[in-house]
């Protein structure tokens, strides 16, 4: 069995990124994004890139940093969402921009993968998606034709991976990962933990080995969060009312009192 894994994210890229390729990279939003391997790309200086993604980061993390960086000068995605950089090439013109409906651009990598070349899909028909493309009319309903994706190299991020590359994702991770690591001719792929090969239980694969091509280990990844909200239960006057009986009874020895509910807006 070759080995699949490599030391480092530079050294899983070597040989293999160029200028001018297009890459589908995992993710949605900044979860299940690889990490280290778009660190990686952005170190090694390629240029011209054609990147397949959901989005595109965020300033200053995930492809956000390829973009500053000026390296890729096409995005095909479904999102722009909170990268204002993004935005803001492609106001100026300075970004090349393939929008696709979420749902499409999922199939279009599935069935890059799967060698279908082309599908028929609603989404999109009566929009400036669906201009310059096939119509035709299935059972009275008239649909787009849509060319599928495949990829140069696809980057992906995994939780484990066994030692023949077989994949285990976790949570939402598991969205547009497995498809763009089928879609790729070249599959890289980034995990936070590497098994022995007969560790994963054939009912806890998600994707087979034989998609995958390099393997690297990130144990910690930052997993930075892209938009962050919080919502207090109690108000800041009833949270210290509170905390001070709490400290008041337990310093008599008595049990903390139940959580004061908030009856605002009740």
């Amino acid at each position: 069995m070759a080995n699949k894994i490599y030391p480092s994210a530079d050294a899983a890229l070597k040989g293999v990124v160029a200028d001018g390729q297009t890459l589908a990279v995992g993710g949605f939003g900044l979860c299940g994004i690889p990490e280290a391997l778009i660190d990686a790309l952005h170190d090694s200086g390629v240029k011209n890139l054609t990147c397949i993604s959901n989005n595109a980061g965020v300033d200053g993390f995930g492809l956000g940093r390829l973009l500053e960086t000026r390296q890729i000068k096409k995005m095909v995605a479904s999102y722009v969402g909170e990268n204002k950089e993004f935005e803001r090439q492609y106001l100026a013109g300075e970004l090349e921009l393939e929008f696709t409906p979420q749902g499409t651009l999922a199939e279009k990598l599935r069935a890059g993968g799967a060698g279908i070349p082309a599908f028929f899909t609603k989404t999109g028909v009566g929009t400036q998606v669906a201009e310059g493309k096939e119509l035709r009319e299935f059972d009275g309903e008239t649909y787009v034709m849509e060319r599928s994706l495949v990829p140069d190299v696809a980057l992906v991020k995994a939780h484990v991976a066994d030692k023949s590359g077989n994949l285990r994702f976790r949570l939402t991770a598991r969205n547009f990962n497995p498809a763009a690591a089928m879609a790729g001719k070249i599959c890289i792929v980034e995990v936070e933990k590497i098994v022995e090969v007969g560790e994963l239980a054939p009912d806890d694969i998600h994707l087979p080995g034989i998609y995958v091509h390099r393997i690297v280990l990130n144990a910690t990844p930052e997993k930075r969060i892209e938009k962050r909200t919080v919502s207090a239960s109690v108000d800041a006057a009833a949270a210290k009312v509170e905390a001070q009986a709490a400290i008041a009874q337990a310093a008599a020895g008595s049990e903390v009192p139940a959580p004061i509910k908030n009856t605002k807006g009740a």
